[in-house]
């Protein structure tokens, strides 16, 4: 695989250093798969991530959301009381992770749930009222007949 040097576009540019540190994560070499993850569209603003974690428990996961980036930690507790028995075959990973996500803008975590080994993260797109398409009417002034859009009219005065 190809390898881009991104560093001419940082010096030429201002305001762009997020677009081009996602390029850069996007064509760095992959990290390890562990743990395996699914990340599903549950409706039209509404994501789900699910993290298998099985042999963790609940207290030793955590979520931390940071700006526009969801960060999943895993961490076995040292277990020093553990049974007296001998393992012979150790095929469960159980070894620490970190994994992350880039969200897009305006998408929170909703809510978490540890089930059957699968850590589900629901994740919701919540545009502001601001930032929504809203419908303007259109007046129709009693004198031309004619229909006048608001705000225009300033404009034709001017």
């Amino acid at each position: 695989m190809r390898t881009y040097d991104l560093t001419p576009f940082y010096r030429s540019t201002v305001g762009f250093d997020r677009l081009f540190s996602l390029l850069d994560q996007a064509t760095a070499e992959p990290s390890s798969g562990y743990p395996p993850y699914n990340i599903e569209r549950t409706g039209e603003n509404a994501y789900r991530i699910t993290v298998a974690v099985s042999g963790f428990g609940q207290d030793e996961l955590s979520l931390v959301a940071k700006e526009n980036t969801l960060t999943i930690k895993g961490e076995k507790a040292a277990n020093e009381n553990t049974k007296k028995s001998e393992v012979l075959y150790r095929g469960i990973a159980a070894r620490a992770f970190e994994r992350s996500f880039q969200l897009a803008d305006h998408v929170v975590v909703k809510n978490a749930s540890l089930e059957n080994g699968l850590l589900h993260v629901d994740l919701v797109r919540e545009i502001p009222e601001a930032k929504k398409p809203r419908s303007i009417p259109i007046s129709i002034n009693a004198k031309s007949e004619q229909p006048v859009i608001e705000g225009s009219a300033e404009k034709a005065a001017a």
